[in-house]
């Protein structure tokens, strides 16, 4: 291990979604599905959380205590909009006072519009299977674009709709747990429509605002290099996860798998947003984790190499700034997070279009199918009393952000 510099414009943070930490959540998908007895892994559901939405101000100043630089969050769009049409003043006035207090501390924030869970009565109608649901969606980006102005710049419109798409409507295992490529198909590309349509949105009620999209990203590779057909399998794999769908929402190009948007061509993007957490390997079809890296707790091979490649061949392909939207590893005894830490800040640290990244995650928080079983945050929480302890890679973090660099010391200090 050696030291490193990041390069000047990098800045460090975290990420939460709403759902998974707000607590008192019960008119969403995600609370009515994890009610079915065997969904979730502990049985539990959403309603816990890390109670944040009643102790966000506790959350922020631990955040500054870290001092964490940016902040990516998410709007429950379920709270805002509890019965359809009908916007709850209260709850949008909770998270201007939120936003205005990172504000505050000096801690720059990126919003998330949508992050995996519906309102009940947006499910209930068919969700993003149906076109003319799309406007419930984008009226709801209207109404929270015209009541934060001024107050942020920074949207993310969708979070991960290829997983969306593929875990609720393919394999079936996120509500409404449907099997059937077509419907996939169908919701990934009014997903499409909906961020193009989000963006011109916002862009037009807040003309200086950036907004994106975070898009899942696996680092997906033939088993054998030598052998044609894995190394044929894994760039169909990567068009049909990952590529098409990009394609399609920051260009409204035309794909074979998602079929013309009929919105006009353009750019729809002002940074690319990268959650990165894993390398896979294809072979005849199949996708695994590769046999001989480290796993992190859920059984996810550890890469940080992917990451930098990513980043290169988005940067070549779309130009641009570049966001790495969520990154972070599963560990309950936090062994491995420093050096996951270490190696994939490592792996950007001089790529100068990279500006952001956004450590996932701040807190453990319910970590949908796995409940609160999967351990993913800088600081430990304790559901029971919901007590709150920087762990030993959260203090790394914040030494890597004052220093802004990987110093010998640090080295010492954290891997002697």
């Amino acid at each position: 291990m050696k030291p490193y510099k990041l390069h000047k414009d990098l800045k460090l943070g975290v990420a939460s979604a709403s759902t998974q930490i707000e607590g008192d959540i019960n008119n969403n998908s995600f609370y009515e599905f994890s009610l079915i007895k065997g969904r979730i892994k502990d049985d539990s559901t959403p309603f816990v959380g890390n109670q944040h939405y009643k102790l966000y101000r506790e959350d922020i100043e631990l955040m500054s205590k870290m001092h964490i630089e940016i902040y990516r969050m998410s709007i429950e769009w379920s709270r805002l909009e509890s019965k359809e049409g009908e916007f709850d003043e209260a709850v949008m006035q909770h998270y201007i006072d939120e936003i205005s207090l990172l504000n505050e501390k000096g801690i720059s924030v990126l919003i998330t519009l949508h992050h995996f869970s519906n309102p009940i009565w947006f499910e209930k109608k068919g969700a993003f299977t149906k076109s003319q649901n799309i406007d419930y969606f984008l009226d709801y980006v209207e109404y929270f674009a015209q009541h934060i102005k001024g107050k942020a710049n920074d949207f993310c419109t969708i979070n991960e709709p290829n997983i969306y798409a593929m875990s609720s409507y393919f394999l079936g295992k996120w509500p409404p747990a449907k099997k059937s490529l077509k419907l996939a198909r169908v919701v990934a590309h009014n997903l499409a429509i909906s961020h193009i349509e989000a963006y011109r949105i916002l862009h037009r009620e807040i003309p200086e605002c950036h907004v994106g999209f975070a898009n899942h990203f696996v680092y997906l590779a033939p088993k054998s290099s030598h052998n044609i057909f894995d190394k044929m399998e894994a760039f169909l794999m990567r068009y049909l996860f990952q590529d098409a769908i990009m394609k399609a929402m920051t260009q409204g190009k035309r794909t074979r798998l998602l079929g013309s948007l009929k919105q006009d061509k353009g750019k729809y993007y002002d940074f690319i947003g990268i959650n990165y957490y894993m390398r896979n390997e294809v072979h005849k079809f199949d996708v695994k984790p590769g046999e001989k890296g480290e796993k992190n707790d859920l059984g996810w091979e550890i890469y940080p190499e992917g990451l930098r490649l990513l980043c290169q061949k988005l940067h070549k392909q779309y130009g641009g700034d570049i966001y790495i939207t969520e990154n972070g590893i599963c560990d309950a005894k936090d062994k491995i997070r420093p050096h996951y830490i270490y190696s994939h800040v490592k792996a950007i640290s001089d790529l100068d279009y990279v500006k952001r990244y956004y450590h996932w995650t701040f807190i453990d928080n319910w970590e949908w199918l796995e409940g609160q079983t999967a351990k993913f945050g800088l600081v430990d929480l304790n559901y029971e009393t919901q007590e709150r302890t920087i762990r030993k890679s959260g203090e790394l973090y914040t030494e890597l952000i004052d220093n802004h660099a990987f110093t010998s010391e640090m080295i010492n200090k954290y891997f002697s």
